[in-house]
C-alpha cells in the first residue's frame, strides 16, 4: 500500500512495531576454547615459533630449545619410545603458550573486524555538482560534500555546512538525548557513525581516509596491550632468574650422577629442567594481559595499554555520568503536571496524542504512561481519520497533531520550553504563570521537561509539563555497595 505524499498519514507511524525491540543490542561474545576461534589461531601459532619471537620470552624459549634438543636426541635413537614422547610433550608444551597468546590477540582483532565492517558498508551519498552519487564511505575525501537525511548513518567525520538536523550521537557518546548540529558555529562537527534523525544536511569531510574516530578506535583495539606494565617486566625479571637458577642446578646434576655412576640421559635432564623452571606462567604471561583487555572492549571500555589496566587496580574514586551509565540510557515518561486550572486528565490526554506519531522511546514512554496511569484508551486508526501528524524537527523542536473529532478542531503541540511558549505567543496566547516554574522545577530536580499546549475554541494555552527521567538500571545499588566494600568511592 503507498500513501501519497500530500496526505496526511491517518495513523501514527510506530503503531505497527513491537515495543521492545532494540536493534544492534549484540555483541561479540567470549569463549577462549570456540573451535572456530582455536582454528583461526592455529596458524599465528605456529609463527610464533620463531626463535626471534621466543626469545621475548626467556621461559618459553628455553622450553622451546630444550624441544629441538630432545627431537634431536630421539631421531639419533628411533626406537626410544620415552624421547619421543618427550619430545612430543614439549613442543605441545610451546605450541600451547603460542596458541593461548594467538587466541587473547584473535579476540581483539575480532573486535576491529567489527568496526571496520561498519565503517565499510557505510554508503555515502556525494554530492557531484547539483547531482548526488553513491559511493563507499572508505572513498570519502577531504573537502568531499554528502547528503544525510533522517535515517541516514553519517559516513565520515566532518563539518554541517548546509541545514541543521538532530542527530543520535549514543554509539559515540553514550548519551541517549539526541543533539542539534547545525552549519556555523561551535555545533557544527558530525562524527562518522552516528544518526541523523531529522531534517536534512549537508557535511563537508574534514578528516582523512584512516584517520576518522572509527579509525582510531580500531587502532586501539588492534595495537592494545603491547606495552609491559610495570608488574610485568618485574615478573618476566623473577621468572628468567628462576631459570637460570634452575638450569645452572640441572647443568651441575649430571657430574654428580656421573661420580655416583648413574649418568643420564640428556632427553631425562631436559624434562627435569622443563618440569623445574616456571614454564605455565611463562607461557601464560602475555595471554593473561591481552585476554584481559579484550574481557574490557567487550564491555566497550578501550584501554590504551596493559599499563592503564593495571593502573585501575589503584583507583579509590569512581567518576560515572548520569545517562547511559547508571541508567538505562532512555529518558522515560514519570508524570504529567499541569498548570493552574487545567487538570491532570487533560494534560494526559493531550499528551498522548502529540505523542503518537512519535517514534522515540521517550514518546512511546508518553503513551504507555497515558493508557496504563490515566486509563486512557488507545487511539484507533479510524478515530483519527483526519488527523494531520506533525513530525519533530530540529528547527521547530516540537512535535504534535491537528486533529479533528466530533467537528471540533484541536491542535496540539508538544516539545521544548522556548519552542513550545514561542508557539502559544505566536498565536496570541497566553502563557499560565507557574509553567516556566514547574519547568525549572524538574530540570533542577534532574529531570527532562516537555511543555503540552493546546489549540482550541477557547485559544492557545500551556496545558501542563510531561516530566521526563532516566531510569536507574537495575542492581545499580547494589553495584555501588560493592564498589564501597572494595574501598572505592563512587560521585
Amino acid at each position: 500500500m503507498t500513501t501519497s505524499p500530500t496526505a496526511p498519514p491517518t495513523r501514527a507511524p510506530h503503531q505497527d512495531l513491537p515495543s521492545g525491540h532494540r536493534p544492534g543490542d549484540g555483541r561479540i561474545g567470549g569463549g577462549l576454547f570456540d573451535p572456530k576461534q582455536l582454528l583461526t589461531s592455529l596458524p599465528d601459532a605456529i609463527r610464533k615459533l620463531d626463535p626471534r619471537v621466543m626469545a621475548k620470552s626467556p621461559v618459553m624459549f628455553v622450553v622451546e630449545v630444550g624441544s629441538v634438543l630432545t627431537t634431536v636426541f630421539a631421531c639419533l635413537s628411533p626406537g626410544d619410545w620415552f624421547g619421543w614422547a618427550i619430545a612430543v610433550w614439549l613442543w605441545l608444551t610451546v605450541l600451547f603458550a603460542n596458541l593461548a597468546e594467538a587466541v587473547a590477540e584473535g579476540r581483539g582483532k575480532a573486535q576491529a573486524d567489527t568496526l571496520r565492517k561498519a565503517k565499510t558498508d557505510t554508503v555515502a551519498r556525494r554530492l557531484n555538482g547539483d547531482a548526488e552519487e553513491q559511493v563507499p564511505g572508505t572513498e570519502l575525501r577531504i573537502g568531499d560534500l554528502v547528503v544525510c537525511e533522517a535515517g541516514d548513518i553519517i559516513p565520515g567525520d566532518g563539518d554541517v555546512v548546509e541545514g541543521v538536523a538532530s542527530v543520535d550521537e549514543s554509539a559515540i557518546t553514550g548519551e541517549s538525548a539526541p543533539v542539534i548540529r547545525e552549519s556555523g558555529g561551535d555545533r557544527s562537527a558530525v562524527t562518522g557513525g552516528t544518526k541523523v534523525l531529522s531534517d536534512r544536511i549537508v557535511i563537508k569531510i574534514t578528516t582523512k581516509p584512516g584517520e576518522t574516530f572509527i579509525d582510531r578506535m580500531i587502532n586501539l583495539v588492534e595495537g592494545a596491550a603491547r606495552q609491559k606494565t610495570p608488574n610485568e617486566i618485574a615478573l618476566n625479571i623473577l621468572l628468567a632468574s628462576l631459570t637460570i637458577v634452575f638450569l645452572l642446578a640441572v647443568v651441575t646434576l649430571q657430574p654428580f650422577a656421573i661420580y655416583a655412576g648413574a649418568e643420564q640421559p640428556m632427553i631425562v635432564l631436559l624434562a627435569l629442567l622443563v618440569c623445574l623452571i616456571p614454564t605455565t606462567i611463562g607461557a601464560l604471561l602475555s595471554a593473561i594481559g591481552i585476554a584481559g583487555m579484550d574481557r574490557l572492549v567487550q564491555r566497550n571500555v578501550l584501554a590504551m595499554s596493559g599499563r592503564a589496566v593495571e593502573a585501575a587496580g589503584d583507583v579509590s574514586t569512581l567518576l560515572l555520568d548520569k545517562t547511559g551509565t547508571i541508567t538505562l540510557g532512555n529518558r522515560q515518561a514519570a508524570e504529567f503536571v499541569p498548570v493552574r486550572g487545567t487538570t491532570e486528565a487533560e494534560v494526559a490526554d493531550a499528551a498522548q496524542l502529540s505523542s503518537l506519531a512519535d517514534e522515540t522511546p521517550e514518546g512511546r514512554s508518553i503513551v504507555v504512561l497515558a493508557k496504563e496511569r490515566y486509563g486512557l484508551r488507545e487511539r484507533h486508526q479510524g478515530e483519527l481519520a483526519h488527523a494531520e501528524w506533525i513530525a519533530f524537527t530540529a528547527q521547530t523542536r516540537m512535535s504534535g497533531v491537528d486533529v479533528t473529532e466530533n467537528g471540533h478542531h484541536r491542535k496540539i503541540r508538544k516539545g521544548a520550553t522556548g519552542a513550545v511558549l514561542a508557539w502559544v505567543q505566536e498565536r496570541g496566547g497566553e502563557v499560565a504563570e507557574d509553567a516556566r516554574q514547574l519547568t525549572d522545577a524538574i530540570s533542577q530536580a534532574g529531570g527532562t521537561p516537555l511543555l503540552v499546549a493546546l489549540e482550541d475554541e477557547r485559544g492557545p494555552r500551556v496545558l501542563g509539563v510531561i516530566h521526563l527521567k532516566d531510569v536507574v538500571k537495575e542492581g545499580m545499588r547494589e553495584r555501588f555497595d560493592e564498589l564501597r566494600r572494595m574501598g572505592i568511592k563512587t560521585v
